[in-house]
């Protein structure tokens, strides 16, 4: 059974192009790993905030993806780079 999550991150005012950068390439190697199905970044720029929309084939392969060298370096850069940051695991109802 699929995994959703809606990830919103709030960058630091002085952060914003570094947390992008940092996040575009997240993009990149997460839609490379063979359990993501969905893996889609949103800005809303007036208010600094970056959405991730995720689809996971499965709870192994998030662990799996969670366990990545570069998750474990953006999970280490978060305090310095962002205000705030939510994970929402929801589920699909249409």
């Amino acid at each position: 059974m699929s995994i959703y999550l809606t990830v919103v991150i709030k960058s630091k005012e002085d952060k914003v192009e570094e947390l992008k950068n940092l996040l575009m390439s997240m993009v990149d190697d997460s839609r490379k790993e063979q359990a993501c199905l969905q893996y889609d970044l949103h800005a809303c720029k007036d208010e600094n905030i970056f959405i991730f929309h995720e689809e996971w084939l499965d709870q192994a392969g998030l662990d799996a993806h969670n366990l990545q060298h570069y998750i474990v370096d953006f999970s280490a850069k978060v305090p310095s780079l962002t205000e705030s940051l939510k994970i929402y695991k929801t589920e699909k109802l249409a």
